[in-house]
């Protein structure tokens, strides 16, 4: 059997750390693969005015599987002051490298697992009954639209003509906005399309039927935002009666879930909703798991690439410690995702068991767990290095 191709994007900061010893886990548990590796991030936005370089986008076209680090942002000023003095001036206007993935590749599904390890110091607890200490089993799936909604980027300040003349034939606009002056606007557009969020909804349903989740919620604002998150909702009770009758659907608002999720996260399995409230649940979710250095995720596009990253950001300030202190759990986990995706179930779930069995030892914990500011001195009060985790995860592989 072939070798696996992975396109792997190390991209910017801890993204080049954790990219280094999820591979190096791979390894250990026997994954067999050609790693290309893509260029990406701020050293590219630097020397030549694009982060995302048309290379790197022919190898993830060719090759359909990418696994990504992390990288940079900055506003659009700062990051027009760090380009290269032979490329100032000259029009280049810096974006995400993320987002134009997802644009490019149409990378619409972005899939968020939340779910606690055992012995995990970090995992929720909350007060039960006679003052008892309870700390509830999450296991929730997170389901965000990845192109659409605020993120789509169509937005002005000071719109043109054409805009402002639109949005002055809607009377609410007239009503609240007609006399604020033009040049004194900012306006960003909400953007859901039915096609985009009938996927969404049916990948959802698809996969709390396929591993026996008993309930998808929409978690959207439908009563106040009436057309874009009252779409969802009305599509979301039609694709449940016509193809998906056995499981349970249920509606929360964004406000009053994020109030839930601290009282009952135990009921809930998976969720879906459009891009801004789904960012905004599965952090907040993976608060409960531990945070950051447990958040994995996917993305997937219906032309057959996907694309496999920790939520965490680049966190440059940690990136030139001479020791890393970073958890490469996240990381590690995205790329067990990956594993799963193309077939390789075994591996995965060798891997998963090695970083629970470690998890639940307690004997090995990097700062974030043992609950210290991210600082070299970690090290020395006991904490593990990001080096330390990984092998103590080989260790258990093997």
């Amino acid at each position: 059997m072939s070798k696996r191709t992975i396109v792997t994007l190390p991209g910017d900061g801890i993204g080049v750390i954790v990219m280094k010893e999820a591979l190096r886990v791979l390894d250990a548990a026997g994954f067999e693969a050609e790693y290309i590796h893509g260029d990406i991030g701020w050293e590219f936005w630097r020397s030549e005015g694009n982060p995302l370089p048309q290379r790197t986008l022919d190898l993830i076209r060719k090759h359909k599987i990418a696994l990504f680090g992390a990288i940079t942002s900055k506003p659009n000023e700062e990051a027009k002051a760090e380009l290269n003095a032979s490329l100032q001036g000259k029009g280049y206007v810096y974006s995400s490298p993320i987002v134009g993935l997802r644009q490019k590749f149409d990378l619409d599904i972005c899939v968020r697992p939340c779910k606690s390890y055992k012995g995990n110091p970090l995992n929720f607890i909350r007060r039960g009954k006679g003052n008892t200490i309870e700390e509830p089993r999450i296991d929730v799936v997170i389901f965000r639209q990845n192109t659409e909604c605020l993120y789509s980027g169509v937005e002005w300040t000071n719109p043109p003509d054409q805009v402002y003349n639109a949005l002055m034939t809607h009377p609410k606009f007239t009503e609240n906005f007609g006399k604020v002056p033009k040049e004194e606007l900012s306006i960003s557009t909400r953007i859901f399309t039915r096609k985009a969020t009938e996927r969404i909804l049916r990948a959802a349903f698809e996969h709390a039927e396929k591993f026996g989740y008993s309930s998808v919620t929409v978690c959207e604002k439908p009563n106040v935002v009436r057309e874009t998150s009252g779409l969802m909702w009305k599509l979301a009770k039609e694709i449940q009666k016509q193809s998906f009758p056995s499981v349970k659907l249920l509606n929360t608002n964004i406000d009053a879930q994020m109030m839930w999720l601290t009282k009952n996260p135990e009921d809930y399995g998976v969720i879906v909703a459009g891009n801004m409230f789904g960012d905004i649940a599965s952090d907040a979710f993976a608060g409960l798991i531990g945070g950051l250095g447990f958040a994995c995720s996917a993305q997937f596009s219906a032309g057959g690439i996907a694309v496999f990253e920790p939520t965490h950001g680049s966190a440059p300030k940690y990136a030139d410690y001479d020791v890393p202190i970073v958890n490469p759990i996240a990381m590690i986990e995205s790329a067990c995702m990956m594993l799963e995706y193309i077939g390789e179930t075994a591996i995965s779930a060798k891997i998963r068991k090695a970083v629970a069995d470690v998890i639940l030892d307690g004997k090995v914990r990097t700062y974030d767990m043992m609950k210290m500011t991210g600082r070299p001195e970690v090290i020395r009060n006991g904490a593990a290095s990001t080096i330390q985790m990984t092998d103590a995860i080989i260790s258990k592989i093997r």
